[in-house]
Order: structure tokens, then C-alpha cells, then sequence
């Protein structure tokens, strides 16, 4: 899709399944919400079709198309009753009084506000509003709804309430889903599939396991999760381990995808954790393009390894920054302790520097 010389989504070929809960996630002016507006009809793509149910929709506008489109704002009508707002779209097909006044009552039954008909909608909270701008959406029986980033106006707590409903309603319904956000955890808790954009492109498609674990482009490790990144090079590699050498020291680890010299590797702070018994620690990262994962060593200069010792141990229990109910500072104190501060430490938090032996 261009717009002029500015090319906005570029080679975008993706198919939904029928039923599915598919999010598009990115940051602001990736192009998200430009592919929603052409599903919708909204747009006409300069190059390439669009297809629903095996049916070209170039030429086909908006309110002839098999979907509906809930706005960032809702777009609710402040002047209409809930009932009247979610029969607007079967008023306007000319359904009868009677079949559009039991359409709306299921409707209110399925998202949960039967006694809401004669309301209106400012008196409604932010949750029931954007629950009747789903019913409204569902009045006219899509077979594709799109939701463009429908949550971000809502608060935190609400935010997170209203996406365990979305899901259990698209399964309920059995309706397709393609949801658009910049968020990474309502892509990653209510999809089946999530398709993560950068610049207009499509960088990866896949479940949110695979996305989190196998990120196929350095943009894709970078912005979902939290990562800390390690550029150093590969010194050694037999037996399937790997070691690499970094400004912060020498890192060893599994190799599953044999790592070559000068790659990158990204190690998330979830990935570390305590070794337990011999005191050594391990962490989990993903790398562009294979993945580094496996143990972590921090060895001293001389190649030897330093064991804390008592009083060492002690300090390491005591730390305040320790998670509660995790011995020895769990993972975030395991990835203190081999050098690696978490992104989510406040500005200007001293790292830990206790040393460890490793196993």
C-alpha cells in the first residue's frame, strides 16, 4: 500500500484461518491499522487483493463487505439508547422490528448486560461501553470482526479484565478476530496466531511460544519481551555447546543452530535462574538468527572460578531487591550475579556483583 512515494505496507501475504484470534502487533505508523482499513474497505490496496471466504473484495465497499470494524474510540452514538446503538447496523439493512429487537436482546445476554437496553451509553463505564461496541459489531453477523487497538483508553486493571473477555467471547462466537496493537501482552495472551510488523513489514508470523522463544529478525527479539544484549563472537563451538566472547566476559551455552562468529545473542532476564546445589547459574536468551540458550558461566580472569563464600552468601539473601519466596535472589538476582541487569531495574540501580562457581 503507498501512499505517494511512501510506502506503508510492503509484500504483506498472510492468510487467517476461519475462527481464528489473530493479532497484528507493532509499534505506532508500522502499518497495522493501514491493513485493517483495507480488510474493512476502508482503503483499496494499490497492489496485490484482498480475499474473505475465497472472494476477491476489490470494488466491494465497506458496508458490503463480511466484517465489522470497532474504532480505537468505540464511535458509539451518545444520543442513542444501548438497544438502539447495537440495532443500528440491522435498522439500517432493513431487518424487522421484532427480529431486531430479539437479535439485540441475545446480544445483551451474551455480553453480559441484559438490563442495560434503555441506557445510554454515557452512563455506561468504560468496560460496558466497550462491551456494547462489540454487540454492535456483532449485530450484523461478520464473518471478520477487526478491533483496532480497542483497550488503550481503558485503564490497566480494566485493560487486563476486558482481554480475558474478548477471548472468551470469540470463542463463544466462533467469529475471526484480527486484533491490532502495540501492546505486546495482549497480542501475546489473547491470540492464536500473532503477526509482528515493523516499517510496513510482516517480520514474523507465528504462536506467541514462538515468538517469545524463536524470534526470526533482531527486531522481533527486541521488541517483544525485555532482552539484554550481548555482541561478542563466537571463540569456540563443539558438541553442540558454543562459547562467546563479550565485553562483560566470556559466556558458554548450548548451540542448537551453530552460531557463527560476530553474531548477536540476546539473553532475557526470565532466562536466568539459579543452578541450584553447585551455585552455578544458567540463563535462556534468543539470538538473530539462530538462538543462544542454555548455561551461562562468568569465570574470572586466569580461567579460574571464584565460590562465594559465607559472608557473600549472606549479603546475596539479605539484598532488598530480592523477589520474595525465591532463595539466593531467584531471577533477577541470578541475572545480577552473572552480570546482566534486567530492563525493568529503576535508572541508576547499583548491579549486583557477586561472583559464583560454576557447575
Amino acid at each position: 500500500m503507498r501512499f505517494g512515494s511512501v510506502t506503508a505496507v510492503r509484500d504483506v501475504s498472510l492468510t487467517v484461518g476461519a475462527g481464528e484470534f489473530f493479532s497484528f502487533l507493532g509499534p505506532s505508523g508500522c502499518g497495522k491499522t493501514t491493513i485493517l482499513r483495507m480488510v474493512s474497505g476502508f482503503m483499496e490496496p494499490t497492489e496485490g487483493a484482498i480475499r474473505i471466504g475465497g472472494r476477491d473484495m476489490r470494488g466491494i465497499g465497506p458496508n458490503k463487505r463480511p466484517t465489522a470494524l470497532i474504532f480505537q474510540n468505540l464511535a458509539l452514538f451518545p444520543l442513542m439508547t444501548v438497544a438502539e446503538n447495537i440495532g443500528f447496523g440491522l435498522e439500517v439493512r432493513g431487518v424487522p422490528s421484532a427480529e431486531r429487537q430479539e437479535r439485540v436482546r441475545k446480544l445483551l445476554d451474551l455480553v453480559a448486560l441484559p438490563d442495560a437496553a434503555e441506557k445510554k451509553v454515557t452512563e455506561l463505564s468504560g468496560g460496558q461501553r466497550q462491551r456494547i461496541a462489540i454487540a454492535r459489531a456483532l449485530a450484523v453477523e461478520p464473518a471478520v470482526l477487526l478491533l483496532d487497538e480497542p483497550l488503550s483508553a481503558l485503564d490497566l486493571k480494566l485493560r487486563q479484565h476486558m482481554r480475558a473477555e474478548l477471548r472468551d467471547l470469540q470463542k463463544r462466537t466462533g467469529v475471526t478476530f484480527i486484533y491490532i496493537t502495540h501492546d505486546q501482552g495482549e497480542a501475546l495472551t489473547m491470540s492464536d496466531r500473532i503477526g509482528v510488523m515493523s516499517r510496513g513489514v510482516l517480520e514474523q508470523v507465528g504462536d506467541g511460544r514462538a515468538i517469545y522463544d524463536h524470534p526470526e529478525t533482531a527486531f522481533v527479539a527486541a521488541f517483544v519481551g525485555e532482552n539484554n544484549r550481548f555482541a561478542g563472537t563466537v571463540a569456540e563451538s563443539a558438541g553442540g555447546m558454543a562459547v562467546l566472547d563479550t565485553p562483560r566476559g566470556r559466556l558458554v551455552g548450548r548451540n542448537p543452530r551453530r552460531l557463527g562468529p560476530g553474531e548477536r545473542h540476546l539473553v532475557r532476564p526470565a532466562g536466568a535462574h539459579g543452578g541450584g546445589g553447585g551455585g552455578g547459574e544458567r540463563a535462556g536468551g534468543a539470538g538473530h538468527p539462530p538462538r543462544f540458550r542454555g548455561r551461562l558461566h562468568q569465570r574470572l580472569p586466569g580461567g579460574r572460578h571464584h565460590r562465594p563464600g559465607p559472608a557473600s552468601r549472606r549479603r546475596a539473601a539479605a539484598d532488598p531487591r530480592r523477589p520474595p519466596g525465591l532463595p539466593g535472589g531467584g531471577r533477577r538476582g541470578a541475572a545480577r550475579r552473572a552480570g546482566v541487569t534486567p530492563l525493568s531495574d529503576p535508572p541508576g540501580q547499583p548491579r549486583g556483583r557477586a561472583p559464583f562457581r560454576s557447575r
